[in-house]
């Protein structure tokens, strides 16, 4: 059921989005089927070992199929950072909210033994997951740490490259995110996000529901306003590039989340408002 709560505050809204997708790491699945249907039910389409539709459909490069089912089934991006940032053999990158690892063991593919790719995530149980399937994949290049991606658990200049996928828009304080992805980069160094901004404002009900924090609507930004902050941050030559998903992809999002009970928006009006962006730009050398 939605939660609406007016003027949410930050802690609630991190608490409910660690709930949700800590929920998704212990089914273990992608967050399509009810808890009490398997993974390999007909609601979520190919048993565990094959690719799931929505990640052939997502990443550009063939290194995804080399991926056991247990990374790609909890694949919850909403782009493909990885061809994004152009990443290059050596490089460290740092993926903003690395859930169950797939972007990162991804990257490390591409920055290879003498790159590094370092996954932060709030979640524990995602964590898990992730450290599971890093021990499963033999990924020494990459590693798992706790943290939030306001308060990046990195020390400065760490990175040639920050990823993230369809995760920024879950935080209460973006502006902060892109500074923090700003003081990790080195100079000269490349931002590279997919992630979920708007066409004009959404409307109020939609941003004091919780259950539409966590599931990447509710706390989406104008995308005007979303290459401010990432200027504000001190990035240069930022380019937002638009990715619209079908109808049947919102109507599906917005029957999930019951957006017709919280803020009587159509799933019409949603799919001319909210769409994926490819986003890059770089701090100064």
């Amino acid at each position: 059921m939605s939660t609406v709560v007016k003027d949410a505050a930050p802690a609630d809204i991190r608490t409910v989005v660690r709930e949700r997708y800590g929920q998704i790491a212990r089914q273990n699945t992608a967050g399509c089927c009810p808890s009490d249907r398997p993974a390999a039910s007909d609601c979520c389409g190919p048993a565990r070992d094959a690719i799931p539709a929505k990640v052939i459909q997502l990443y550009e490069t063939p290194d995804v199929a080399a991926l056991p089912g247990e990374v790609t089934e909890l694949s919850l991006g909403c782009g493909d950072p990885i061809t994004l940032a152009s990443l290059q053999p050596g490089q460290t990158v740092l993926d903003l909210g690395s859930g169950g690892g797939i972007d990162c063991f991804l990257a490390g593919r591409r920055v290879g033994p003498t790159g590094h790719v370092i996954g932060v995530d709030m979640t524990p149980d995602m964590l898990e997951k992730a450290r599971a399937n890093k021990a499963r994949l033999g990924a020494e290049n990459v590693e798992f740490r706790l943290g939030e991606i306001e308060h990046l658990p990195v020390a400065d200049a760490t990175a040639d490259v920050v990823i993230s996928n369809c995760v920024i828009n879950l935080s209460p304080d973006k502006p902060q995110v892109f500074r923090e992805a700003f003081r990790a980069l080195r100079p000269g160094g490349r931002l590279a996000v997919s992630d979920i901004v708007t066409d004009g404002p959404l409307p109020d009900a939609i941003k004091q529901d919780l259950s539409a924090w966590a599931g990447c609507v509710a706390g989406a930004w104008d995308a005007r306003d979303y290459v401010a902050a990432i200027e504000a941050a001190g990035f240069v030559d930022v380019k937002l590039t638009p990715v619209y998903m079908d109808k049947a992809t919102i109507a599906e999002a917005a029957d999930q989340l019951e957006l017709g009970d919280c803020a009587g928006i159509s799933a019409e009006s949603l799919s001319k408002t909210i769409f994926s962006a490819k986003v890059v730009a770089y701090k100064p050398a």
